[in-house]
């Protein structure tokens, strides 16, 4: 038996490797501290879970155990478009312009299917989030990348694009706040894609995940506020972040309406919707109370102050991020190689971190640290790493 040769063109899945790595680690007696994945360690909000609860045995509900793709919850994307007119101002037609994910994961893999053809293009930021990669090879479209680089401030440089490359890209996918880099994007750089796309017949792809995690007043904007942005743009967003829903896979896409529809249809095709008593529950965390995403970005902004003034005190010279619950932190002096750093504070420090190099070349000299851990878990891998670092 052969797998199919598409799965030869991807790297095994970075956080995958790093879950191997710990659990041989473990193996040889050591007490790992993880601060590698994003994943929110506090739970998801009690208004929210009540809701859930409540749905999931609401006997005058008949359709709460079928399939949520044929027995959906109209409130959601209801939900969806109140919560973007308010945060936004962006109008959004809940029927035409609002596609419910299992998860922001699975929609922007999805989305190449919908839209990639073989040999076609996709602009890819470097580093960034591999599902981008992914879901265009897995489409049969190839790559054009896009450094992220420190002196144009981990932002693209869209002038830098070749022309024979714009006219065989289908797709642009930008990411901001960003994962890896922390960086943000301000209005005018949205603008400029926004012409970009028009001017090339693209449709711009923002990854809107981390949106809502933003500290010292910094508000991320949506690329569709900009003028003309909803004729050439798609966004996607996901309440895993805001309302610690990692594992409850709920999220959307929203723009452009031949592209909601295309991935809706695609969709349609390849799973069977999101659990009615989910889609309830998010439509209770856009709907209900929002002082526990105050109270979580101030746990975030606490952890990020820490972590920052740590390892000033180590020597390096970080600046606070606006948003995300990342650090990135380039390589100290004397190291080269994020695996091998990364690999020596796991021997030496039992601490774990991301290598930069995962999320592509220009990633390489940076390691990411997340904030996504108890603080006592926290404290003590900055220690460690006190330690290990002499």
């Amino acid at each position: 038996m052969h797998r199919a040769s598409r799965l030869d063109k991807v790297p095994p899945y970075l956080f995958a490797e790093i879950r191997r790595k710990v659990a041989e680690a473990k193996a040889r007696g050591i007490d790992v501290l993880t601060l590698g994945i994003g994943d929110p360690d506090q739970p998801t909000p009690d208004h929210i879970i009540d809701e859930l609860c409540r749905s999931v045995r609401d006997e005058t509900d008949p359709d709460r155990h079928r399939y949520g793709g044929d027995c959906p919850v109209a409130a959601f994307p209801e939900a969806v478009a109140e919560w973007y007119d308010r945060r936004f101002g962006v109008a959004l037609d809940p029927k035409a312009e609002v596609c419910t994910l299992l998860g922001s994961k699975e929609g922007i893999a999805h989305l190449a299917w919908a839209m990639i053809d073989s040999g076609d293009v996709t602009l890819v930021p470097e580093p960034g989030y591999t599902v981008y990669y992914t879901g265009t090879v897995f489409a049969g479209g190839t790559c054009h990348w896009m450094p992220l680089v420190k002196e144009n401030a981990f932002l693209p440089d869209l002038a830098a694009i070749p022309r024979d490359v714009l006219k065989a890209a289908k797709l642009l996918w930008l990411c901001y706040p960003n994962n890896p880099t922390t960086a943000v994007a301000p209005k005018e750089f949205f603008e400029s894609a926004v012409k970009l796309a028009h001017d090339h017949d693209l449709l711009l792809c923002h990854d809107l995940a981390y949106g809502e995690n933003s500290y010292d007043g910094y508000q991320a904007p949506s690329i569709l506020e900009v003028d003309g942005a909803k004729e050439v743009a798609i966004e996607f967003n996901s309440l895993s972040k805001p309302f610690n829903m990692t594992g409850w896979r709920l999220a959307f896409a929203v723009g452009n309406p031949p592209a909601v529809e295309a991935l809706t249809l695609l969709k349609d095709n390849v799973d069977s919707g999101v659990l009615r008593a989910i889609q309830f529950a998010g439509v209770q965390a856009l709907s209900g109370p929002q002082d526990c995403l105050t109270e979580l970005n101030g746990l975030y902004r606490r952890r990020r102050d820490l972590v920052v003034e740590t390892l000033n005190q180590l020597g390096w010279a970080l600046e606070k991020p606006k948003a995300t619950f990342y650090l990135w932190c380039p390589l100290p002096d004397g190291h080269t190689s994020s695996i091998e750093f990364a690999a020596l504070l796991l021997d030496k420090a039992g601490v774990v971190v991301t290598p930069g190099i995962g999320y592509g070349p220009h990633g390489e000299g940076y390691f990411r640290i997340s904030l996504t851990y108890p603080d006592d878990r926290i404290e003590e891998a900055l220690d460690r790493i006190r330690d290990a670092l002499g």
